[in-house]
């Protein structure tokens, strides 16, 4: 006779399989669906119906693609993302390093450190939407409207509490033994720090930089409050493809994959060090 225990196991991952399976399809098809669609001509967007199979259901063409690469505005854009996100990140990162270096390696009394973090951690939640309209009026007063060191110091901003608290815990996580071997050896704090604790978190540094250049290149709000036309980034051009005729979806799924694919190539190429700092720590021997 079978054994009733293994039929409910089997009939377990079936389940858990289909489950996966079906997040799996919620999760890649509106992927799918900007692929297909950025190689569809326009008028094919509203005829070819179904999952739009290339070769099959329709003939793909690079002309959306050619099209939104010539036009200089969304040129400026992707430069502009770069840019800015690139920045913001290494300076969130290399602000947040030290100031999590300092609430792992040494205790505050005016402000207790656990009062610092939850500081950080306000400041990190606080919807960027509430202090939109009084860094517009600072950025006017100061004539610094539509430049993009405005929107690298604003994303620096609100990426640097989660630097800051993301590097603390992994300080918190480094035996603090190797630093005092190496205050014995005759180094400085200042050379601890560069030769012995900085190199060791080194995984967790490049997990916090990926993220916060992640937070900045999907960044919204600032662009659309403080950018007019130098300063604009690719979140505000796919914002900017509907017009009196309604929503030019070919041109949305192109600028679309045009801000998806360099952040995911960037991630994927340093995946091991993503999942190494985001880890650090989880396990101990």
């Amino acid at each position: 006779m079978p054994d009733p225990t293994k039929s409910k196991w089997s009939v377990k991952r079936i389940l858990i399989g289909l489950a996966i399976a079906l997040c799996l399809i919620w999760s890649i098809f509106p992927f799918y669906w900007a692929v297909t669609t950025s190689l569809r001509k326009p008028a094919e967007t509203f005829t070819v119906a179904g999952l739009a199979i290339p070769f099959l259901q329709f003939k793909p063409t690079l002309e959306n693609w050619v099209a939104e690469v010539k036009v200089p505005e969304n040129q400026r854009a992707l430069r502009n993302s770069v840019i800015i996100s690139v920045n913001s990140a290494i300076l969130a990162t290399a602000l947040g390093t030290m100031a999590g270096y300092a609430l792992a390696r040494f205790k505050f009394h005016k402000i207790k450190n656990p009062d610092l973090t939850i500081w950080f951690l306000s400041q990190r939640v606080l919807p960027p939407v509430v202090v939109a309209i009084p860094f517009f009026l600072l950025a006017r007063q100061f004539q610094a409207l539509d430049k993009i060191s405005t929107l690298i110091v604003l994303n620096t901003t609100f990426n640097l509490p989660f630097a800051v608290i993301i590097m603390s815990q992994l300080f918190k996580e480094l035996p603090i033994e190797l630093e005092q071997a190496a205050l014995v050896d005759g180094y400085s704090r200042l050379g601890a720090f560069f030769k012995v604790a900085l190199p060791l978190s080194t995984p967790g540094l490049v997990a916090t930089a990926i993220i916060c250049l992640a937070f900045s290149w999907n960044e919204f709000m600032f662009a659309l409050i403080l950018a007019q036309k130098n300063a604009i980034t690719l979140p505000y051009i796919i914002s900017g493809a509907s017009d009196t005729r309604g929503i030019q979806f070919w041109f949305i799924a192109t600028r679309a994959l045009m801000a998806i694919v360099p952040p995911t190539v960037l991630a994927l190429t340093v995946q091991r060090f993503i999942v190494r700092g985001l880890t650090f720590g989880a396990v101990k021997g």
